[in-house]
């Protein structure tokens, strides 16, 4: 194979994964047409599906070096435009129209509060750290509507849980990045996967699903929090240790 024709495969090769990465767009023009159909278990699917491509296209594009062969195209942007309509957007759609906001203009407000603050959180320079974490809460607003709506939530629930995750998104906690994190990452991927999976046997149980298994999850979110929670502290008591080793030199 000549050497022209192996660098037009590997470009097309990378330009796959950014179409793969594309794909999220569709998905979230889905899940708010459903959204105002009523199709509340559909979109609840599409949210799955979104993360699964969220949390596979960078082992890809890991693997075909996208950002060396198609340098001039800017997945990292992408993937922010494709993870705010996905993660953001179409979540708060869905709980709007589907009565678990406010009425009314009340209810607008409510919605936009966390899409404002999403905003800050994908803007910031520093949202995605050098060492794999997440600074503040990382607009998994799709999840937190997941939980909500196969909780029955109330609407004052709802409002008070956007409310609080909307302050944590100014919080500087580190969150894990539960795909490329250097700690625990072969008990956190499995566990991640695991939740996936009672994910998906959540809905398949839709609209009355056992409490149990969303319990089940709900440790995966307990684990993933206390991890963050025990790493942002441990990285501040490290940088305490320097800073003072630093003065007394």
């Amino acid at each position: 194979m000549s050497g022209p024709q192996f660098g037009l495969r590997r470009r097309l090769s990378a330009m796959s994964v950014h179409a793969y990465t594309a794909v999220g767009v569709v998905l979230a023009l889905l899940m708010v047409h459903m959204s105002y159909a009523s199709e509340v278990e559909i979109v609840l699917w599409l949210f799955l599906a979104a993360m699964f491509i969220d949390g596979s296209d960078g082992f890809l594009a890991r693997y075909f070096r996208v950002k060396e062969v198609t340098p001039g195209f800017d997945g990292a942007l992408l993937d922010n435009i494709v993870d705010y309509i996905t993660y953001a957007f179409a979540p708060m759609v869905l709980l709007w129209s589907t009565g678990y906001l406010p009425e009314g203009w009340l209810g607008g407000v409510v919605a936009s509060v966390p899409l404002l603050a999403s905003c800050f959180q994908f803007c910031r320079s520093d949202a995605k750290t050098d060492d794999h974490f997440f600074v503040g809460f990382p607009s998994y607003w799709n999840i937190a509507a997941f939980y909500l709506i196969v909780l029955g939530a109330s609407v004052a629930t709802t409002t008070t849980a956007l409310l609080v995750l909307t302050v944590l998104v100014f919080v500087p906690i580190k969150y894990v990045y539960p795909s490329q994190t250097e700690t625990a990452w072969w008990l956190t991927m499995p566990l991640t996967v695991i939740w996936f999976g009672l994910y998906a046997l959540i809905l398949v149980q839709y609209p009355s699903p056992s409490l149990w298994l969303i319990a089940l999850s709900g440790g995966y979110v307990v684990y993933y929090t206390a991890l963050s929670l025990r790493l942002t502290l441990k990285r501040r008591r490290q940088d305490r240790r320097e800073a003072i080793s630093a003065n007394a030199a």
